[in-house]
């Protein structure tokens, strides 16, 4: 488990410290010291790997020179008790290796440190421990002074500051948690305090190589002695409440694993026997729960307090979403729909379907929708609806960012549900029975935090409206709760994408959000979207070549460019910004000691603010352009059509703002997008990404980073969806069911009929979804075992047939072509992970009810089988060849049961690689062409 370390100090002669000894003490070498004469000689020491001297624009060459920069910084400082140099020394995850512990330090140091003027003197340690793992951290050595033309000058007070310590301890976790998940490594660190984390632990001290080594010759340095005793105490207090062990890791995950839970007790006790002891007594604690295996075959855990808030969560919602006290009067629905109207936006009928859900007298509303369906126009519409019926409309969203998207797509006045939970705890701004809350981007809520927020509107008698897509980027904290409400309480779905102007387009998101993320980039490369170049850095130039052409062509057209971290951010920025002034589409550089360092700013530049500033108006990641600046102030139009004007001295926490982490993206819709693809994504990440353009979308990426496109589409594909204890579906302490992972496909030979029902479509569809799923698997089960089904599993799939066409007519013809094309869906939602599975229904009742897209994907899967012919035909690969060519002819004789398709795709012959059709009949169109193309590859 990573370990957090971030710590400062003064290095100043006031205490009799010496800088020229303090750096040759941290970098292992031999430096003379010219004010007291004298050699320090620490070449003896063991451990440094890495040490460098990093110097900002206009510092002296020579410098690099660490016994001449530690020299000129004491001939700078006259004072007896003069202040030298300030130390930040922090751990570096031992899960990484040397090189990329190295990297990761020394892109954290250019960027926070040289950045604003500092020369940095960097030595990286990778000591090892009492206990033979490695104890890999850094020691950073800053000058104070600013670098001028003569030298050093004047010191630059703004350089202690103590929010700009805090955003150092914020920014060092982030950087290491973007490190690890790039990496793809299962570890986080949290940088706020063990109190600010609710866990009742006292934090520890680092110890260093040296104190550790004189605790084995016998010695006991005091600040040994100090972490010895901390971690002693904790141990303790762990043997008495052995509970705060499992409070304090599931507070970013709902479960874990037993290594996670060693590695917090190792952290937090002193010595094996102590070890030993509470490892025994967290593992036999009462509040310990064992969930069974997941997906990898390791077991898992929870605690009873995380199991107890998820059924806390279950009870009020249940509670709420049977509550009939919010109802809208038709009359002021239709006024809604005709201002719309008016307006001219006119609500599609999954759109208006959703409206009439939240706007019915139901206490809790769920509205699921892809990204890019009109989620927002909606709730503009319902916002007027509820208005009109005399209730009051408040947005809550858990970022700034969030709230200022719902806010400026509805109407509706939001905020962030960190300051709405702030009033609440001082008594302000409560909630009354005419309150409608409407909660945007629920997906990215965790479990504790969306309970509080049901438990005080259920308490309040408020209406709670949740929206969002579970398939998006996942909650900071543990627990997918929107998704656990939404399968079992139900909603209504908005799948009409309308963001993207091409129906193909249309179609990737939706393949995005259901999973097929491979489909999607298959669909972009072969619209020649997606580009590779040998490295992430030629990749990068691409990407802004690219960008810079598309700005010069269509400069009306708003863009943006999105990619994983912020140290990638930065760089892209900085390349953007160059293009811009070397085309003179900037004004005169101003240089600002901005929050993040120093930045030039032109009138003309994109800028992004930081912070949320209610004075302002302006959230964290909200963009704009610089209409004029000074050293002192600046005005900026926003993206909205506001001016704001500001102080830097009031308000520094603004950056450049041509690119954006995919983070801040989540909501956003621009015109054309550009994507840097960088390991750390994953498949949620990936469908926010290729989510946000109206017009197109390019994704770049580098082969040091995925050597082919299979690489990239796998790393791109990954599930890192968060787990919910419920979602193991067995009783505390009960053995885990076996998993059933189908080998093939379940469906062969087994006749579902549905039987259509009239009705919403609302209702508890996962645990239908999943009794469905288990019933299948099975019979499967048995067919694997070459036996007949018995009676009582026939009538068990029959019954879950009739309960999913119950909530749904032809839910379970969907599902079953659903998990006809994607066998993993059956494996998850027999575990009681149902939302994929539920979302590739929806996809497959649209493409049933539209004969236009069952005709886009017959189309689109004749083309990708004529391409696989070619390939095995070509490499020699002849009977597999036949075998694709038969299957080509299997689907041209479908159409001989399908007119309606036929009829579509009779205009769309040469789509299908053939000429206009000469016969009356498609299908023996088609057929015939197979037939004259079998000798020559399909007409290569």
């Amino acid at each position: 488990m990573a370990i957090y370390h971030f710590t400062a100090k003064v290095i100043s002669r006031a205490n009799g410290s010496s800088a020229l000894a303090a750096a040759a003490y941290r970098s292992a070498s031999r430096l003379h010291d010219q004010r007291l004469d004298r050699h320090h000689d620490f070449t003896n020491k063991a451990g440094v790997i890495h040490s460098e001297v990093m110097l900002p624009d206009g510092a002296f060459e020579e410098w690099h020179d660490r016994q001449k920069l530690w020299n000129a910084v004491e001939a700078a400082e006259i004072r007896k008790d003069a202040q030298l140099a300030r130390e930040i020394e922090f751990g570096i995850p031992r899960e990484l290796d040397q090189a990329e512990g190295i990297r990761l330090a020394r892109e954290f140091v250019a960027r926070e440190f040289v950045a604003r003027g500092m020369v940095a003197d960097i030595n990286v340690h990778w000591d090892m421990g009492a206990d033979g793992l490695p104890k890999p951290h850094a020691h950073v050595m800053l000058t104070m002074r600013e670098v001028g033309e003569e030298g050093f000058s004047a010191k630059v007070r703004d350089w202690n500051r103590t929010d700009l310590l805090e955003h150092w301890r914020s920014a060092w976790a982030e950087h290491v948690n973007q490190r690890l998940t790039e990496l793809d490594i299962d570890a986080r660190v949290d940088h706020r305090s063990l109190e600010a984390q609710g866990i009742d632990l006292e934090p520890q001290h680092k110890i260093g190589p040296a104190a550790s080594r004189m605790a084995e010759q016998g010695l006991e340095p005091e600040r040994l002695g100090e972490h010895r005793e901390i971690a002693k105490a904790n141990g303790e207090r762990l043997l008495a409440r052995p509970s705060l062990a499992l409070d304090a890791i599931t507070h970013q995950q709902a479960t874990f694993t037993q290594r996670d839970l060693a590695i917090f007790v190792h952290r937090h006790s002193d010595g094996k026997e102590q070890f030993d002891r509470v490892l025994a007594a967290v593992k036999a604690a009462p509040e310990l729960v064992a969930l069974g295996k997941d997906g990898r075959g390791e077991q898992r855990f929870t605690s009873r307090a995380m199991i107890e808030t998820e059924r806390r969560l279950e009870k009020v919602t249940t509670a709420l979403s049977q509550g009939r006290h919010h109802p809208v009067a038709d009359r002021h629905r239709e006024i809604a729909l005709a201002r719309a109207a008016a307006r001219g936006m006119m609500l599609s009928s999954e759109q208006r379907g959703a409206l009439e859900h939240v706007t019915r007298g139901k206490d809790l509303g769920l509205v699921i929708g892809y990204a890019g369906t009109g989620k927002s126009a909606m709730l503009g519409v319902a916002r007027e609806a509820w208005e009109a019926a005399g209730y009051r409309v408040q947005g809550l969203a858990l970022s700034g960012i969030a709230a200022e998207n719902l806010e400026s797509g509805s109407g509706i006045a939001s905020r962030t549900i960190a300051s709405m939970e702030h009033q609440w705890a001082r008594g302000r701004e409560l909630l009354t029975s005419k309150n409608v809350l409407v909660i945007d981007e629920a997906g990215m809520i965790g479990t504790r935090q969306m309970e509080r927020l049901i438990a005080e509107a259920q308490k309040r008698s408020a209406k709670v409206v949740l929206v969002g897509d579970p398939e998006q980027l996942q909650a900071i904290e543990a627990g997918a709760a929107f998704r656990s409400i939404a399968e079992r309480h139900g909603g209504v779905e908005i799948t009409a994408i309308r963001r993207q102007r091409e129906d193909w387009q249309r179609d990737a998101t939706r393949q995005l959000a259901t999973g097929r993320t491979g489909e999607a980039i298959r669909a972009y490369e072969e619209a020649g979207l997606v580009h590779a170049a040998e490295t992430r850095d030629q990749a990068r130039a691409d990407l802004v070549d690219r960008w810079d052409r598309d700005r010069m062509v269509e400069p009306k057209a708003s863009q943006i460019i999105l990619t994983h971290t912020n140290d990638e951010v930065r760089d892209i920025n900085l390349a953007a910004r160059e293009r811009l002034s070397a085309a003179g589409a900037l004004g005169q550089d101003v240089t600002i000691g901005a929050e993040r360092g120093k930045r030039a700013f032109a009138s003309g530049d994109r800028i992004m603010f930081l912070k949320n500033d209610r004075g302002l108006g302006v959230k964290n990641g909200t963009l704009g352009t610089v209409e004029s600046l000074t050293n002192a102030r600046m005005a900026v139009l926003l993206d909205d059509g506001r001016a704001v004007a500001f102080d830097i001295k009031d308000y520094a926490h603004i950056d450049h703002g041509y690119a954006a982490t995919i983070h801040k993206a989540q909501g956003m819709s621009v015109d054309r997008v550009h994507v840097l693809a960088t390991p750390g994504l994953d498949r949620h990440a990936a469908y926010v990404a290729l989510s946000r353009h109206r017009d197109r979308v390019d994704l770049h990426y580098g082969r040091d980073d995925f050597a082919d496109e299979g690489k990239l589409v796998r790393t791109l594909s990954r599930e890192r969806g968060k787990d919910m204890t419920s979602d193991y579906g067995i009783a505390p302490n009960a053995a885990p069911e076996a998993d059933r992972a189908p080998a093939r496909n379940p469906f062969a030979g087994l006749r579902l009929k549905s039987r259509p029902t009239a009705g919403p479509q609302v209702g508890p569809i996962g645990p239908a979804v999943e009794r469905y799923a288990r019933a299948v698997a099975d019979i499967f089960q048995m067919r694997e075992k070459g036996l007949e089904e018995l009676p009582h599993q026939r009538e068990a799939v029959r019954a879950a047939i009739q309960a999913l066409d119950a909530i749904r007519p032809e839910a379970a013809r969907d599902l079953r072509d659903a998990m006809t094309r994607s066998p993993e869906l059956l494996a998850d939602a027999v575990k009681g992970r149902t939302a994929a599975a539920i979302r590739a229904m929806a996809l497959e009742s649209e493409i049933r009810i539209s004969n236009a897209q069952r005709a886009d994907r017959f189309v689109a899967e004749w083309q990708r089988q004529a391409r696989q012919f070619k390939a095995l035909d070509r490499d020699g690969h002849h009977d597999a060849a036949l075998r694709v060519r038969d299957q080509m002819t299997g689907m041209a004789r479908s159409l001989e049961r399908d007119p309606q398709i036929e009829s579509l795709l009779r205009n769309r012959a040469r789509e299908l690689g053939i000429g206009m059709p000469k016969r009356e009949s498609l299908s023996q169109e088609l057929q015939s062409w197979l037939d004259r193309s079998r000798s020559r590859g399909l007409g290569r």
